[in-house]
């Protein structure tokens, strides 16, 4: 696997627990499945093989890792999908026939505090070989570890049997995300803590008959599987705006944002034929995000691009994919979708010529526009 020296950065200073200083500590032990007991031979080592993690039910989550040929990454039993955030991830099913389940839980490094705010997120991807997704995913906190004998989903009514245990559950959405096979697509939101909460389990905690089902093949009898990686649990952020905004326009470096003019974010990169927003570009949008918290009356257009490897109609998909990521990560910071619009354009619309690498990563580019909200 090829990881770019950023992503290998990234990645050892936030398993170690040292982090960017506009990171805040995450809470969750062994973030990214890199930390194992044994390479993983067959289905279902999740619960004995991942250090931290558990199986908070009897359903059998897998684990993978590049270490292994029978369960490794990125080629496996249910299709190919790179480890972009190290060696290892997980799989498991969040729907299936007779309301099969599987979850992944995790304890906190700390409980959480009454009041305070918290940001979750993850990335997911639908493995190919699922013939259906889910439109959203649970997140349930408790204060105690959950061990239930069950292979169906994870009810209220089995939940509140266990005496002592007190429950914060969150249900998160993903926009036009969750039928991607091939990238990883971030899931996330904010919420405010009961107090006490010491254990976090992933999953999907509804019945087949309440989950919003998304059929990606015609005759779909097999589920929806999806392969997670790179969890975080952190304090959200208060009380200090990101930095100043700095974008480039005409090729040179600006802080001067002006209304209806287009802009090329400085910091909103993507790895080659890839749309996942990495960690830089992710703290370059809370930038965007304050200036638009702090002004209602504004609006964003983004507007996605590529160089011209490829063909048009691929280049016109991922340009717009990227546009799609910047757009839903915006509006999962607190932009209301009414505020954003975004749209991909593919290769026709290059600054630079083609024929060279720098024209091509010139060309490569996520911009754009602020404007005024238009009256409705």
């Amino acid at each position: 696997m090829i990881v770019s020296h950023n992503i290998k950065k990234f990645l050892f200073l936030f398993l170690s627990g040292v982090g960017y200083t506009a990171l805040a500590q995450n809470l969750v032990e062994n973030p990214s499945f890199e930390l194992h007991a044994e390479c993983p031979e067959r289905l279902g080592l999740f619960d004995t093989n991942v250090s931290h993690w558990s199986c908070p039910t009897s359903g059998t989550t897998d684990y993978f890792n590049a270490c292994s040929k029978a369960m490794g990454t990125p080629e496996n039993f249910k299709g190919r999908q790179p480890a972009d955030f190290g060696d290892g991830y997980t799989g498991m099913y969040v729907y299936a026939p007779d309301d099969y389940r599987e979850y992944v839980q995790v304890p906190l490094k700390e409980p959480l505090e009454k009041g305070k705010k918290y940001q979750v997120s993850f990335y997911v991807s639908l493995a190919e070989k699922s013939d259906s997704a889910i439109k959203e995913f649970g997140v349930l906190f408790s204060n105690l570890e959950l061990k239930i004998n069950t292979q169906k989903y994870l009810s209220k009514r089995l939940r509140y049997r266990q005496e002592g245990y007190r429950y914060t559950y969150l249900e998160i959405g993903y926009t036009n995300f969750y039928s991607d096979t091939k990238d990883w697509i971030l899931v996330s939101t904010q919420f405010q803590a009961k107090g006490g909460e010491r254990y976090m389990v992933l999953g999907n905690f509804k019945q087949n008959a309440r989950t919003r089902l998304f059929k990606t093949k015609k005759k779909a009898h097999q589920g929806a599987y999806y392969y997670l990686d790179m969890v975080s649990l952190t304090a959200a952020t208060k009380g200090k705006e990101p930095m100043e905004l700095v974008a480039i326009t005409d090729g040179k470096e600006t802080k001067n944002i002006e209304l209806d003019r287009s802009y090329v974010f400085k910091n909103v990169l993507f790895e080659f034929d890839r749309s996942l927003l990495l960690e830089s570009s992710r703290i370059e949008l809370q930038k965007v995000y304050a200036l638009l918290k702090s002004n209602a009356n504004l609006q964003i257009a983004i507007n996605g691009h590529t160089d011209t490897i490829g063909t048009q109609a691929y280049n016109m998909t991922l340009s717009t994919k990227r546009a799609q990521a910047v757009a839903a990560y915006l509006h999962e910071l607190g932009v209301s979708k009414d505020r954003i619009a975004w749209e991909g354009h593919g290769g026709t619309q290059p600054l630079n010529g083609n024929e060279t690498e720098e024209g091509r990563r010139q060309n490569r580019r996520v911009e754009f526009i602020i404007t005024r909200v238009t009256s409705r």
